[in-house]
This record gives structure tokens, C-alpha cells and sequence, in this order.
């Protein structure tokens, strides 16, 4: 069957980046002048996914409004004759279908995504995090479909990462099958480095099969106290083919404020309308 909807959990609190996150969700942080959110919209769209349903929660809304219409500013572009903003906005609005549901209580990945059960009913569907920006010209989550549409199965986007920091991700146990692609036996929750089954890590790109709803009805509370997706993933690697793939392109995480800032920094030098000064100004600093 193939896969046409997507699921974006926009639930948490952005703790890491108090205070600004205090007032305003974390995925509305803009790399530059663009919402972290948007990018990952614009990749399902650009991957195509035709729905997608982003879990909110408390203090939410600006998501909700940034891809709603906007009358009044469109009316005030428009009567200042500024055509081309006119139209950037406007496209936000029309970009895809959005659904919203809120995820009452935060209780972990594996409960945001068990939220949108009946927006996804008994279809294979996409999980996109926030928090993970990817560039690459062929658009991550179309790299995975396109492996998907061969292998069926659920789909995994990882990449391998230093041994150190294993432990903040989920690791698979898998072997390789081909070049970029393995058939995955076992997931490890945020493991101890010295007993990590490898250094595969889940870089917040899943197509998942819609088993994975009765299996997290029934997943007890994991690493954290909270219900992790990984928890479910190991049981349906169990009973049905799970496989990680290695995806082509440059992974950011924005979660972070470090990958934040080199998002930030690399997203600039890439725009015409930036790149030669910002480039100049940041030789300066770099020669002080």
C-alpha cells in the first residue's frame, strides 16, 4: 500500500531552549527567516505525502496559524504591492493538507504517535521529527519511500554515528543486506556505548506499519519513564520485517544548540541573498 500520510510530533516542551522556547513552540525557532517546522513539511510534501497530522500540545497554536490563511496580512502585501512576499506567504497556506490532534499529557514519542491512530487507520505512514533537519537534493523521506515501495516492511532512516554518543539515540542490532541498507533483529533504547549492539542511529525518519498501534497500546513506559517508539519498533522486528537504511544527505540536529547554530550557519551560506557577506563577516570573526 502506499504511503501517504505523515505524522509530525510537536509536542514537547524544548526544554533545551529555555527561555525562548518558554513563550513559543521549539519548531517554530526559524533557521533564518524559515520556521524549523516548515523545512520538515516541505520535505513530506516534496517526498509526496498528501495529509499530514502534526500532534501539538499545550501553547501550540503559532504552529497552527503559520500554515493557516492570513487575510489581513495578504491584504496589506498586496496593497503595498509587494508581490513577492504576497505570494511566499500564501504558498505556506496552500502547501498540503494539515490536520491537528493534541497530545494531552507528555508521555513520550511512542504515546505522540499512538495519538494519531485514527488519522492513519490501517495505512503505512511516515514519522518525521522536528527536531532533525536533513538537506540533500533528493529529499530524505523520498529516499526512503522509494526503498520502501521495493521492500515493503517498515523503514528506518539512520546513520552511524561516534561511539560516545550512541547513548542518545536508538541503536539497531541488524545486519547488512546491501550497500546503505540493513535488516534490523533488535533496537536498544539509548544504550550504554560499551554494550551498544553498533553505532546505528534512528535520525527521526520512520515509515512504519500500522501494527505498531496495537503494540503501543500495550508498551510499557521505557527509558525516561515515558513510552518510547523504539520499545514498539523491537517488538514489530520481531514479527515482521524492520529495516535501517543509511540515507544520503547532510543531517541536522536542531534539537541541539549547537546543530542549531551550524543549521543556521550553513542554511546562510547557501542563499544568494546572504552567502558573500555573511561569508565575509564571518572571516572577520574567525580572524580576531
Amino acid at each position: 500500500m502506499k504511503v501517504q500520510k505523515a505524522v509530525i510530533p510537536a509536542a514537547g516542551l524544548g526544554t533545551r531552549f529555555l527561555p525562548a522556547t518558554k513563550a513559543q513552540p521549539k519548531e517554530m525557532l526559524p533557521i533564518i527567516d524559515t520556521p524549523t517546522i516548515q523545512y520538515i513539511i516541505e520535505e513530506a510534501v516534496n517526498s509526496g505525502i498528501k495529509d499530514i497530522l502534526i500532534i501539538t500540545g499545550k501553547d501550540k497554536k503559532s504552529i497552527e496559524d503559520h500554515f493557516d490563511k492570513s487575510p489581513i496580512l495578504e491584504e496589506l502585501l498586496r496593497s503595498k504591492g509587494k508581490t513577492e512576499l504576497l505570494e511566499l506567504i500564501k504558498d505556506i497556506s496552500e502547501l498540503v493538507d494539515i490536520h491537528y490532534i493534541r497530545q494531552k499529557e507528555p508521555r513520550g514519542l511512542g504515546h505522540a504517535v499512538y495519538c494519531a491512530r485514527k488519522f492513519i487507520g490501517n495505512e503505512p505512514f511516515a514519522v518525521m521529527l522536528g527536531d532533525d533537519v536533513v538537506r540533500n537534493g533528493v529529499p530524505c523521506l523520498k529516499q526512503m519511500l522509494d526503498l520502501y515501495n521495493e521492500l515493503g516492511g517498515s523503514i528506518l532512516g539512520v546513520k552511524e554515528v561516534p561511539s560516545g554518543e550512541v547513548s542518545k539515540y536508538g541503536i539497531l542490532d541488524a545486519e547488512m543486506m546491501r550497500d546503505k541498507v540493513y535488516k534490523c533483529h533488535d533496537l536498544v533504547e539509548k544504550p550504554d556505548p560499551a554494550t551498544a549492539p553498533s553505532r546505528l542511529a534512528i535520525m527521526g525518519r520512520y515509515i512504519i506499519q500500522p501494527e505498531i498501534f496495537d503494540i503501543l497500546a500495550n508498551t510499557e513506559p521505557g527509558a525516561g519513564g515515558e513510552i518510547q517508539l523504539t520499545d514498539a519498533l523491537k517488538e514489530l522486528a520481531r514479527k515482521d520485517s524492520v529495516y535501517g537504511y543509511v540515507f544520503d544527505g547532510r543531517r541536522y540536529d536542531v534539537g541541539d544548540k549547537l546543530g542549531y547554530l551550524k543549521a543556521t550557519v550553513e542554511f546562510a551560506l547557501e542563499r544568494s541573498d546572504l552567502s558573500e557577506e555573511f561569508r565575509a563577516y564571518l572571516e572577520k570573526v574567525i580572524a580576531r
